[in-house]
């Protein structure tokens, strides 16, 4: 299982029905994500803007674009984002990967730049 963090921006609409008739998203949020295989850890409030963030686990990156898509569709938001999270073992791992990948990637120019030394 992969760790997910969504960002939603509720729409001005969406705030006022909540401010108007409050409903406990965490339990919408935890239907959607176990419904796809996943599990909902946290749903936080943004203290100064109109957002909340959820830190999730679900199966793959197309569970977690299911939940971005599937939360888009309502209106209710102006955006929503995930972005998959690593552990620091994970960061590890990506690092070391990173150093037997580099001798085959060359940033743009470099060639031209060494062809004139």
């Amino acid at each position: 299982m992969s760790k997910y963090m969504f960002t939603a921006h509720y729409s001005s609409g969406s705030w006022a029905r909540l401010v108007r008739n409050y409903d406990d998203r965490t339990i919408a949020l935890r239907s959607l994500i176990e419904s796809l295989g996943g599990t909902l850890e946290a749903l936080y409030w943004a203290a100064h803007s109109l957002a909340a963030h959820a830190i999730a686990e679900l199966p793959d990156s197309i569970s977690a674009k299911a939940v971005v898509t599937t939360t888009v569709e309502t209106g209710a938001f102006t955006s929503v984002e995930a972005q998959e999270l690593l552990s620091e073992e994970q960061l590890h791992d990506t690092l070391l990967l990173s150093r037997s990948a580099a001798e085959f990637y060359q940033a743009p120019g470099k060639s031209a730049i060494e062809a004139a030394y």
